[in-house]
């Protein structure tokens, strides 16, 4: 049976669609054969010309930590040839010290200035140190043979009365080698110049270096001198007998070649394109500071692209194989197709979870702001900006018992794994502080529960605060946190403990610190996305911005306002690389608020003092005269106990005392470093028994029990504290 006229059409036009298919393919593949020799090239290219660069900067680093040390050798003895000057015997010790001091100084010598001396006309002893036996040898240069003051490294220095680098040169009937030489002119205490004191360094190490330069096999290096000299070479009979012009003349392309001779000898950098003797070299060049001298590396073009070339031979055999393959290749295209979308959907769900991921991390700081509108005693504001969608920064604070609570932290690492630690940390923050008081409590519960189970070693640098509203006491603990900065009469930072991190050491014992914020104060807290800000040369943001940027009192949110603008202005458009997160605390008190400080030796005459300072306290809550009598009597009992028995007789010490009234109490907290006693601990004294059946003592703790409303004990960071309060309605 014979296929109908439509049936051949079809297949007709079936077998002229494959071969188009094929032609179309063939011409695909050899236009990305080309696009990919024409790329591979240019990434060859670049990838060359970056370790060219890199070595040429590798071997300049070696060449000037030599040099250094050279002009260092020198320099380090012109003070000694100075001082010698009058004792011309004594010169020749100065070489043999900078040779047996330096390795890198294989000779010296210090030539005297012709006639500058009458009774050595010509004196340059000479110190050469033998390169087998390392021993050092003395000879000296002022010899008719030598001629010294004929010599560039002698002649130079002495016109121009400046330290000189000289011309490569083989120095026959001194060092014997292929050198260059250093000279700096030595002057006499009238200002003139009396000598030249030299170092040479020989070739050999230079030509070591060179060689060593690998950037590609059949790839070389030479250093050429101020005056287009050949030093240093694979070829040895073109060192020190041919220069850089005499190449021109022979190259295909000699104004290229001049071109890059100009660059060299006027001591740039760069990369240029020579045809020299029918082939084309990548010439790389860079100049060596204060040496006149240039380092180049030649790569062969040929060598360059050897590589590529014979890739692009085994492309074309491949590109047969590919066009039979063509089926296969559509096939598996239209299947990529299909799992591109499928892929491409699942990206688009989990952004969109990363994105309520995010507005679930928000929601879980507070971020209304003014947060308490009814305190008048607190500013306060707030503000994170991750560097990705979700981020490992976190704040939180709430008020309990008149005290606020609150933290700043900042987890390790960034993404959906920090942010869940920071939902951890948080959590964790708000369960501990609503049963306990003191921040060391709160940080060693979080850091203890944090570092059980820390199976990614992941931790959070961590600083709690409690700050007692009504007398302004902070109580604060650091967990390797940026220390923050308070905002007084003064901007500084504020002294902390560094301690370690919370996840890091599950018993680590954490340090509470105490300071006492005035009305008007400030607390900024931080994390380091805001020191650390960089801009796009890479400069830091730092402390001494930060600080010039807290400068003026404002209210809080203008303050987190004016920083932001600032990091903002600073970083300009490069990225963002780290979370930010910033809480500022303004400390306001009451209207009436205000706080006294006095402090006494341990001397019970010093009590005199207290009646005066209880009267500017009970002014302030217009106390009549029988209530700050009482408030003297009480101030005074405690006073004098902690005097006469706090310190070892004979010891000094001192009595801090703290008063603060809000216009309803009064408080005075007594502090000493004395010996540790606790007078609440006293039971309470029955005053109607008899005498002899009552113990002795306890009147006075009974006595200031009886004039105010309160009185607590505490010991901390060594010492005693007591607070008594009374209370006016």
């Amino acid at each position: 049976m014979k296929p109908n006229r439509k049936e051949n059409k079809r297949i007709g036009m079936t077998l002229r669609a494959r071969l188009l298919l094929v032609v179309v393919a063939a011409i695909t593949l050899e236009a990305t054969s080309i696009i990919q020799y024409v790329y591979s090239q240019r990434g060859i290219k670049q990838e060359a010309s970056l370790r060219a660069e890199s070595e040429l900067k590798s071997a300049e680093n070696k060449i000037m930590d030599v040099v250094n040390q050279t002009e260092a050798a020198v320099r380090n003895s012109i003070w000694v040839a100075q001082w010698c000057l009058d004792y011309p015997d004594s010169l020749k010790r100065i070489p043999q010290r900078v040779v047996s001091e330096n390795p890198v100084v294989v000779g010296s010598t210090i030539a005297l200035v012709p006639g500058y001396d009458k009774k050595y006309p010509l004196y340059a002893p000479y110190a050469a140190q033998d390169m087998e036996t390392g021993k050092i040898r003395m000879l000296s240069l002022a010899t008719e043979e030598y001629d010294y003051p004929s010599m560039e490294w002698f002649a130079k220095p002495l016109e121009s009365c400046e330290s000189y680098w000289s011309e490569p040169y083989f120095d026959e009937n001194g060092g014997d080698m292929l050198m260059v030489t250093y000279s700096v002119p030595v002057k006499d205490r009238n200002g003139e110049v009396a000598a030249i004191l030299t170092a040479d360094i020989s070739l050999d190490w230079l030509t070591k270096l060179i060689g060593g330069i690998k950037v590609y096999p059949n790839a070389f290096s030479m250093v050429v001198s101020r005056s287009g000299q050949i030093m240093v070479c694979p070829v040895d009979t073109l060192v020190m007998n041919k220069t850089v012009d005499q190449f021109a003349l022979e190259s295909q392309d000699r104004e290229a070649l001049d071109r890059v001779n100009r660059a060299v000898l006027s001591g740039k950098s760069g990369e240029t394109l020579v045809r020299y003797k029918g082939q084309n070299n990548h010439v790389y060049y860079s100049p060596v500071e204060r040496t006149g001298w240039s380092l180049s590396i030649v790569l062969p073009d040929k060598e360059l692209y050897k590589g590529v070339r014979r890739i692009g031979l085994l492309v074309n055999v491949l590109q047969v194989l590919g066009l039979a393959m063509i089926i296969i290749i559509l096939r598996i295209v239209t299947r990529n197709q299909t799992k591109y979308r499928q892929l491409y959907e699942q990206k688009e769900r989990i952004e969109n979870e990363i994105h309520i991921a995010s507005e679930i991390q928000m929601a879980m700081i507070p971020k209304t702001f003014p947060p308490f509108p009814e305190r008048q005693d607190l500013d306060l504001a707030a503000s994170i900006i991750p560097a990705k969608e979700v981020g490992g920064d976190l704040y939180d604070f709430f008020i309990r018992d008149e005290k606020l609570y609150f933290c700043i932290g900042d987890v390790s690492g960034k993404g959906i794994p920090a942010s869940l630690v920071m939902a951890v940390t948080r959590s964790l923050f708000r369960a501990m502080s609503a049963h306990e008081t003191t921040p060391e409590r709160i940080v060693s519960l979080m850091n203890y529960s944090m570092s059980e189970a820390n199976e990614n070693n992941m931790f959070v640098t961590f600083f709690c605060g409690v700050l007692d509203l009504t007398t302004g006491q902070l109580r604060y603990c650091n967990a390797g946190h940026n220390p923050p900065v308070i905002l007084t009469d003064d901007i500084k930072e504020l002294p902390v403990e560094p301690n370690l991190p919370l996840g890091i050491l599950k018993d680590m014992k954490f340090v509470e610190q105490e300071t006492f914020l005035q009305y008007d104060d400030a607390l900024f807290l931080y994390t380091d996305g805001l020191s650390e800000a960089e801009n796009i040369a890479h400069e830091q943001f730092g402390d001494h911005r930060l600080k010039e940027a807290l400068r003026g009192r404002k209210r809080s949110e203008e303050h987190l306002k004016n920083i932001a603008q600032k990091v903002a202005l600073f970083v300009g458009e490069a990225p963002q690389s780290d979370d930010l997160t910033l809480l500022f605390i303004h400390y306001l008190g009451n209207a009436s608020q205000s706080s006294n400080h006095l402090t006494l030796p341990n001397d019970v005459k010093q009590i005199a003092l207290l009646p005066e300072f209880v009267d500017a306290v009970a002014k302030q809550v217009e106390l009549d005269q029988e209530a700050a009598s009482n408030l003297n009597l009480a101030l005074e009992e405690v006073v004098a106990n902690v005097m006469m028995y706090a310190y070892p007789e004979g010891t000094d010490g001192e009595v801090d005392i703290r008063a603060t009234v809000d216009g309803k109490s009064v408080s005075f907290v007594i502090t000493d470093s004395g010996a540790a006693f606790d007078p609440t601990a006293k039971e309470q004294i029955n005053i109607s028994a008899e005498a002899q059946d009552r113990p002795i003592g306890g009147l006075g703790i009974h006595l200031v029990r009886t004039i105010m409303d309160t009185v607590s004990y505490e010991r901390k960071d060594e010492k005693n504290i007591l607070t008594i309060t009374k209370t006016y309605k």
